[in-house]
């Protein structure tokens, strides 16, 4: 990786000799926007193990059991032990719960964060959702993972810093999405790019595959 004023010239895997455009370092992490050509929506995530998902994304089945009443869905155990154990704050860290409803079609994205960990859990409608790694020292700067994720397949989703996230509510009912974070809200912590942003260049539309 060169410096060249506030751009970055990356050399990956995936693209070589890439210039991109450096959002800002903090906490050990230098993060940057990549340049594509095109619009796609990147990796398709089918399998909570799946081999595509940018590093550090962790994802869990949520438990869902539904009867003639309706369901009941655990959210999480926040203990030592499977996907909530880094949401687990640290020193001078707390927990923050949070909910969103979102209506149908709309989007919410994209945001980051040099410091804080999300785990995202859809509760009901269904969610597009985006992911981009914005970590310039990252095994996979620049990858972007899909996920559709809600009421039709009940996934956990770890968020980790520098990890550009965002999402669409897709269908036609409203999506909550229920979110733990290991720290309290901090508008200085959180960056945030348009949705429509050149060098992540996602697709948006409705894929007629």
């Amino acid at each position: 990786m060169t410096t060249m004023g506030d751009k970055v010239l990356w050399v990956g895997e995936q693209e070589m000799s890439q210039e991109v455009q450096r959002i800002g370092g903090r906490n050990g992490l230098e993060l940057a926007v990549p340049s594509r050509e095109r619009k796609g929506i990147g990796d398709v995530i089918v399998s909570p193990d799946s081999s595509l998902l940018i590093a550090g994304v962790r994802i869990e089945p949520l438990r869902m059991y539904p009867d003639d009443r309706g369901f009941f869905c655990e959210l999480a155990r926040l203990g030592k032990a499977g996907i909530t154990e880094r949401t687990l704050p640290g020193d001078g860290d707390s927990i923050q719960i949070s909910a969103t409803l979102t209506y149908p079609q709309t989007i919410k994205a994209i945001h980051y964060h040099f410091a804080q960990t999300d785990l995202w859990l859809p509760v009901s409608g269904m969610l597009q959702v985006v992911l981009c790694d914005l970590r310039s020292g990252s095994a996979t700067f620049g990858k972007v993972n899909t996920l559709y994720v809600g009421s039709l397949r009940p996934w956990a989703i770890l968020i980790p810093p520098g990890v550009g996230h965002g999402y669409k509510v897709v269908g036609s009912e409203p999506g909550v999405l229920v979110y733990i974070t290991n720290r309290f809200y901090n508008p200085e912590d959180e960056g945030r790019l348009p949705y429509d942003h050149p060098g992540i260049a996602y697709d948006w539309e409705t894929q007629h595959k």
